[in-house]
């Protein structure tokens, strides 16, 4: 009995990570680029151990006001998994439920479906319990500040999708 219990429950892990990297490759490529730049300055800290892994989007908008531009705003969750920092076949990476969260928000401007330098993309990562509502409010003002020419719409006045 005890042993289709755990089969049971490692089935479940596995389902759970394998669910989330199709929730990543379900993104569209211009939303990925900007997950990926995010895990990038993440794993970039010495603090970091663990790999951590795309989890779910929470709010995703966009404005592409021609010539092949489009500015990004994504917020979405990443999560740690059992999987050390330097592991590069993610598939077999179990999440870790005893770890926070981390809500990352991240703006950006795409010319071509390439993240341009300038505006500097804007990328905020924190653990979800550390997030104010303050801190949130900054986030959405930066990226609706971030060096678009005037008259331009605001990232976060786009209809986005959930």
């Amino acid at each position: 009995m005890s042993a289709l219990l755990l089969l049971l429950l490692s089935a479940g892990v596995l389902l759970s990570s394998i669910e989330a990297q199709e929730a990543y490759s379900k993104l569209p490529d211009k939303y990925r680029k900007g997950v990926d730049l995010a895990l990038q300055q993440l794993n970039s800290h010495s603090g970091v151990q663990r790999r951590y892994l795309f989890f779910k989007s929470l709010l995703k908008s966009d404005i592409e006001p021609g010539f092949d531009v489009s500015y990004i705003y994504h917020n979405f969750y990443l999560k740690a998994t059992k999987c050390g920092k330097g592991t590069v076949d993610v598939t077999q990476c179990k999440f870790r439920d005893d770890r926070p969260l981390i809500d990352c928000a991240i703006c950006y401007k795409t010319f071509a479906g390439n993240i341009e330098k300038e505006p500097k993309p804007y990328v905020h990562c924190l653990h979800k319990p550390v997030l104010t509502e303050d801190m949130k409010t900054a986030r959405v003002d930066r990226c609706n500040t971030m060096s678009y020419q005037s008259g331009d719409a605001t990232i976060l006045a786009s209809k986005g999708s959930k």
